[in-house]
């Protein structure tokens, strides 16, 4: 008998909460750290939401609520639902969860028995790949191309959907590529999953950079296409779009009264429910007029970082970067550094199991942090199923222009450090 169950070896990580480990080491060795690694926004909440949070407290609104959610942010989110993407959704179908990652918890126990295919796009955000492979349903990664701006299209879907396909995940704008689906290829998309795809196939929906899109874009749902409202879970949240990552409000838009109760039912077996004095301040976010203006000024700020930072990384030898179009990173194509480094050959020289816990783009990663300060994320944090000789790396640009700068800075004179990486693989002895 073992003391933890045989499923927590299928249960993967979130990297980048993860690597916060090897940076306490580093900054323990007096390393200044520059943090590319967390999709953390430099803003705070706006001033007007915090008040009225802290109204509520003052108040006493700081006890049990329904597990659902306080009907006034329900009936918000459902407002925003159906103003945003132009379906009907009334609040009964709405739960409020301690923010966006739980509506994927329990969109897998909700509907994923196993042996079930989950389609899923890789890379993507790395709890789908972990949910599937912990409930021991069939990972199904549709890889999205770097050619075609990490996009995928009707093809794409058409040939990665069987009979045996259960749920399919999207996420636009996308972490970690910010690729965006247009309206075009979700029609397309949504065809396939009418066509193809049974009555009861439930696509997830994953909303959460929706206010997060570039030169005048806006945000296109799934949900919205026909046919396709009566089978997709929509999840959003709080923390990317109005910069209220620790307030931990996060929702989701259910098809049915009856999946709703499903979801308010794994609420109560986890959480209870979300402190009601922080959803009035999210309810705030949707109904007052200033938050639209903050939200414009930090999206604003995104952009004329992307803007800075993508030919900047385009101007180093053996970087290619992509233009994201959305959410507030870049994933540039490294393999050229890996290879003028030698990270290939390194890990080509690596014992089989030190390999199968690595990458040449994560070799590259640790390289960064531990001898030059940089906190970035590989390939493989995005899904490993499919990856291998994938090599790209995520930087988050929700920091400073200034931190930004300096760390290209640094990425420039790392990627012609040959030397530099041979005595780190030497002497840090990582992968032994």
């Amino acid at each position: 008998m073992a003391v933890l169950a045989n499923r927590l070896s299928a249960l993967a990580t979130e990297n980048a909460f993860k690597l916060g480990e090897d940076i306490q080491r580093c900054l323990d060795r007096g390393l200044d750290v520059i943090r590319f690694n967390l999709g953390a926004p430099d803003f705070r909440s706006a001033p007007h939401l915090n008040k009225i949070a802290i109204g509520e407290l003052e108040a006493g609104n700081s006890g049990y609520c329904d597990p659902a959610g306080v009907a006034s942010f329900r009936e918000a989110i459902a407002a925003h639902v159906r103003n945003t993407r132009e379906i009907e959704m009334s609040a009964d179908r709405i739960v409020v969860t301690a923010g966006a990652k739980p509506p994927i918890g329990y969109t897998f126990q909700a509907y994923v028995d196993p042996g079930d295919e989950v389609v899923y796009p890789s890379p993507g955000f790395p709890i789908y790949e972990s949910w599937v492979t912990f409930l021991g349903a069939t990972p199904v990664p549709l890889q999205l191309e770097e050619e075609a701006g990490f996009a995928f299209t009707a093809e794409d879907l058409a040939r990665t959907v069987t009979e045996r396909t259960k749920l399919v995940i999207i996420c636009s704008p996308s972490n970690p590529t910010g690729g965006v689906l247009e309206p075009d290829e979700l029609a397309g998309i949504a065809e396939v999953i009418r066509t193809r795809c049974h009555p009861d196939v439930r696509v997830y929906s994953d909303e959460i950079y929706e206010h997060i899109l570039f030169e005048g874009a806006e945000h296109h749902s799934i949900a919205s296409e026909p046919g396709l409202p009566e089978r997709t879970v929509i999840a959003s949240g709080h923390s990317k779009g109005f910069a209220m990552t620790g307030w931990r409000l996060g929702w989701a838009a259910l098809p049915t009264v009856e999946e709703a109760s499903v979801f308010k039912q794994l609420n109560i077996n986890t959480i209870s429910c979300v402190p009601p004095f922080l959803q009035e301040g999210g309810r705030a976010a949707y109904e007052d007029p200033r938050t639209a203006v903050a939200v414009n000024e930090m999206v604003s700020a995104f952009e004329r970082r992307r803007d800075w930072v993508v030919p900047a990384l385009n101007a180093i030898d053996g970087i290619g970067c992509q233009n994201p179009k959305g959410a507030f990173y870049v994933f540039p194509n490294v393999a050229g550094i890996c290879e003028r480094l030698g990270v290939i050959a390194a890990y080509e020289g690596l014992a089989t199991e030190s390999r199968a816990r690595t990458t040449p783009a994560g070799m590259l990663q640790m390289f960064l942090l531990y001898r030059y300060g940089i906190a970035t994320m590989d390939r493989a944090s995005f899904g490993r199923i499919g990856s291998s000789g994938q090599h790209f790396l995520r930087l988050s640009i929700a920091n400073s222009m200034e931190e930004i700068q300096r760390g290209v800075g640094l990425l420039a004179d790392a990627s012609v450090d040959a030397e530099g990486f041979a005595r780190f693989v030497d002497e840090e002895g990582l992968w032994a």
